[in-house]
């Protein structure tokens, strides 16, 4: 390369600079003056500010003067009677919260279950079982027993109707005396006998063949008319008082009668036929 091509290029490089150089030195003098404050304007503004306001140490010295150190005297109050506290509010310990919790919770459910049980047991007055029982027409059902071969069954009431026979009565009078709505069915020719077995409380059915009643539970068994003949149980059936108003027969279900005692036979009634259940002298 010549020393005059040299020469040019270097020439046009400083032109280069030169321009370059010249436009930013125009923008920042363009953004300078748009927006920027100068030194004088700045310089002005920091001795405004200081004659303004106090320094921080002039505040604080100035507040410091002002504040008073004198004590202010306390409001004088009358002070309200002395109350003796309640002994039952502070002197419950946590055993006893949770001691007297556990008497309130079982008193609660003790009493509930004592009105439930005599709800239960309480005879109701609507009829059915538990109450006085119509149970049909007295001639209707001792016809009905003989076409039914000595017994028949009244399921609204749990009982068994059975024929009392008048030749009895004598004896019946003297067994069954202290019981005497059921001694009154018994003249009217009639025995209410409850369907539980005085044993265990299963219900007895009866045998045709027999024509006596025999639990199938323990082999218990009792003539036609509820009297013990054979078996564990401890009585004869339990019986249920009756009475005939206008030729009904009403049952008394309401209470409930102790079968008579082991022995009482009043009818003398033995075995008719082939026994239903086998084995009940064996208990």
């Amino acid at each position: 390369m010549s020393s005059t091509a040299t020469i040019a290029i270097v020439i046009a490089a400083i032109v280069l600079l030169a321009a370059v150089v010249l436009v930013t030195s125009a923008r920042r003098t363009d953004v300078r003056g748009a927006g920027a404050l100068s030194r004088e304007t700045i310089k002005r503004d920091k001795s405004t500010a200081k004659s303004a306001s106090p320094s921080g140490a002039v505040f604080e010295k100035a507040e410091m003067a002002a504040r008073s150190t004198a004590l202010e005297k306390a409001p004088e109050t009358v002070p309200s009677p002395w109350v003796a506290p309640d002994e039952e509010a502070i002197g419950v310990s946590r055993r006893q919260f949770f001691n007297r919790a556990a008497v309130t919770m079982m008193s609660a459910s003790i009493g509930a279950f004592g009105v439930a049980v005599v709800a239960f047991l309480w005879p109701r007055a609507g009829g059915g079982f538990g109450s006085k029982v119509n149970v049909g027409r007295l001639d209707d059902l001792l016809v009905q027993i003989r076409s039914e071969k000595g017994f028949v069954y009244k399921p609204e009431a749990r009982t068994w109707l059975t024929a009392y026979p008048a030749e009895a009565l004598p004896k019946a009078r003297t067994s069954y005396g202290g019981q005497p709505s059921v001694l009154a069915g018994m003249e009217a020719g009639l025995v209410a006998l409850y369907q539980k077995c005085p044993h265990l409380g299963c219900r007895v059915p009866e045998c045709k063949s027999s024509q006596w009643f025999e639990c199938p539970c323990h082999g218990s068994q009792y003539n036609r008319v509820g009297e013990k003949k054979a078996g564990p149980a401890p009585r004869g059936m339990d019986r249920f008082g009756l009475s005939v108003s206008n030729g009904n027969v009403i049952v008394d279900t309401g209470a409930v009668f102790n079968g008579p005692a082991i022995g009482i036979n009043t009818t003398g009634q033995e075995a008719e036929g082939p026994h239903c259940i086998t084995g009940g002298g064996a208990h």
